[in-house]
């Protein structure tokens, strides 16, 4: 199962799962609950100027229910197939 998590409000992400053609939930967590647990909120820099934000991280959970592997700062390119093949590399570790 794929989920999706930010800050922003359940309209801002129905449409941009919709722009996007998601085929996965995206939830909202305006809260900041679910990142703040995952330390996915931290303090962050541009243009000189550091500030609370979101740090865009991957995190694949077993079917164990426990964390197998953490993807920090994940790249938007590339990063689902890098993705898949973990999950397909977990998969295989478990049917040994």
């Amino acid at each position: 199962m794929i989920l999706g998590c930010s800050a922003d409000s359940v309209q801002t992400q129905e449409k941009f799962s919709a722009k996007y053609n998601l085929n996965f939930p995206v939830l909202s967590d305006p809260e900041f609950k679910a990142i703040e647990a995952y330390g996915a909120r931290r303090m962050k820099q541009f243009l000189g100027k550091s500030f609370l934000g979101i740090v865009r991280s991957t995190f694949l959970i077993g079917p164990d229910g426990r964390i197998a592997k953490i993807w920090d700062k994940a790249p938007s390119k590339g990063h689902a197939a890098e993705v898949l093949e973990a999950v397909k590399q977990l998969g295989a570790a478990q049917a040994r």
